[in-house]
Formats: C-alpha cells, structure tokens, sequence
C-alpha cells in the first residue's frame, strides 16, 4: 500500500498541494478527480518522486518512498504521463525496450514484450513503426504497455483518455479494469471523472490543492455536490 500523509507541495509562492493525505490499498483501483489546477498531476509527480514535499511523507508498505525516480521504478511503481510521451522517432518495439530498463534478463523482456502485445495486439502489427506515426489512440496504449515492461506493481496513470475519441476511451477504461483484475494496483487521475469513478473502488475529489471529498468511487459519482461542481451533472 502506498500512503500519502500530510503532503505539501509548493511552486514558489503557489501552494500546489495543502496537507493531502491518501492511501491507496494494494490491488484497487483509487482515483483522483478535480478541475484543471487541483493538483492531480502534482499528486501523482510527488509519488514518482519527480517533485518534492515540503512537508509530509510517502509510504510504501510502512517505508519511506522519499528516493530518486530510477529507484521507485524498481520498487514497482510506474508512471504512465499526461500526453503520452512517447519517442516518435524510434520504433513501436524499441519503445517498449527503453521501458524494461531497469531489467537485464532478455528472456524476462521478450516475455514481457509478448505479454504487452496479447493486450495491444495493434502494437505487434505496428512493431516496426514509428511511434510518431501511430494514431493517438495507438499512441496511448503504447505509453501503457511501455511502463508495463518494467513489471511494475502500481500504475499511476495521468489523464489516460485524454484527447481520445469516445469509443477509444472506453476501450482504455476496459483495459484498465482488465489490469486492475490481473492484480495491478492502479492510481488513476481523469478530467473524465465520471467514467473514472465508475470503475474506482475509492475516489479523491481535489480542489486547489486539498481534499475536500473522499469516498466509495460509486458515492462520490451519486454525491449532488461533487455531480455538479465536477462532473458537470445538475440536479433536475
């Protein structure tokens, strides 16, 4: 289990994070939902360990997780970026290569690389592209299976659907509860919060900075409040 006590994260003189406290249970599907400059992707950059706290702690199983980003990959804690962030100019195969190397057994990678194409198979087809010349779709499912590579145990994914096109948005939400069924713990932070909370088994609401709602991912959807000020639902 990951544990978020007390975090605070400053830019300069701009308060991103205020005293935010989350656990994430091994095994669950937790989401963090909120308008544009809540401080979702701070949440997820602090645990990777690509911001630092001025305040609080992060646990990993009862220990410190304050260590550089190379060595939370090895801890089994991977971060699947807003905007995909893939290398255009390489290939679809290399691409996944980079994403094993925190792994030396070539045997481990090839299997891993198998494993990646049985849940993309449009990726196999594509091995030999460009990444740079796959759709946006075909380029988010290859940032998921590139951190996939490193066999990872947590998955912290920054606005998977992003820019997507409505049917391949469910088609990533189905694959995430596919994951999650696999064992895959997963963090998953969603401007599309409705449909995040509709799979989460529990769910943060951030605004500014702070927690102001938490709950059963299916409470939080029902919750009037958070329907209306961030999911654009109103009570008729």
């Amino acid at each position: 289990m990951i544990e978020l006590i007390g975090c605070t994260v400053r830019y300069g003189g701009i308060t991103a994070l205020d005293n935010v406290s989350i656990k994430i249970p091994d095994g669950k599907i937790v989401s963090i939902v909120g308008a544009n400059g809540a401080g979702k992707t701070t949440t997820i950059n602090v645990i990777s360990g690509m911001v630092k706290l001025a305040k609080g702690s992060i646990l990993m199983d009862g220990e410190s997780l304050t260590l550089p980003p190379h060595r939370i990959v090895k801890k089994g804690i991977v971060q699947i970026p807003e905007g995909r962030k893939i290398f255009p100019t390489i290939t679809v195969a290399e691409n996944l290569i980079l994403g094993a190397f925190i792994i030396k057994d070539r045997e481990r990678i090839k299997a891993n690389m198998e494993r990646v194409f049985k849940l993309f198979p449009i990726l196999k087809e594509r091995m030999n592209q460009p990444g740079g010349t796959l759709s946006g779709g075909e380029q988010q499912m290859l940032a998921i299976a590139r951190g996939l590579m490193s066999d990872p145990k947590i998955l912290l994914l920054d606005e998977p659907s992003l820019g997507l096109a409505p049917n391949l948005v469910l088609e990533i939400f189905d694959m995430i509860k596919q994951l999650n069924r696999e064992g895959l713990t997963i963090l998953l932070v969603e401007q599309n919060a409705q449909k995040a909370l509709n799979i989460s088994d529990y769910a943060y609401v951030l605004e500014t900075g702070r927690i102001v709602s938490h709950g059963e991912g299916s409470k939080i959807a029902g919750d009037p409040v958070v329907k209306k000020a961030y999911l654009g639902i109103k009570e008729v």
